[in-house]
């Protein structure tokens, strides 16, 4: 049996750009792609806080340092300058894998710098 589990997650990101006509995407800092483990080309899932959407795209490098988090092509309709963002990938994971495993989890502040890092979400209290 194999599990989908959250590998990375860059919680709280700020849209920065929304490009209709430029390629299909989504532009992330380089430095937040990589504490994040996010690969360039990889799969991620996009959950807009601000409207609700939800979409799939792919990650492409942004200027190291830049803060940008662009939302390009067909998916530009569905995030705006200024929306809050929570950006996942996930793995497939074995069995054997489980016991071992944490995501990697990218808190950012609005200038979308990385504020901290955590392996782990803490427990949601009643």
């Amino acid at each position: 049996m194999q599990s989908t589990m959250l590998k990375a997650k860059i919680h709280r990101a700020r849209v920065t750009h929304s490009e209709l006509e430029y390629e299909g995407s989504c532009a992330i800092d380089g430095l937040l792609l990589e504490t994040s483990g996010i690969r360039e080309y990889e799969q991620i899932q996009i959950y807009n806080v601000n409207n609700g959407e939800r979409f799939t795209t792919y990650a492409i490098r942004a200027e190291n340092g830049s803060g940008i988090i662009s939302v390009n092509g067909a998916a530009a309709r569905l995030a705006a300058p200024g929306d809050i963002l929570i950006i996942c990938a996930y793995a497939i994971l074995a069995q054997h894998e489980l016991s071992d495993y944490q995501p990697t989890l990218v808190y950012v502040d609005p200038d979308n710098r990385i504020a901290r890092t955590s392996n782990a979400i803490p427990v949601q209290a009643a």
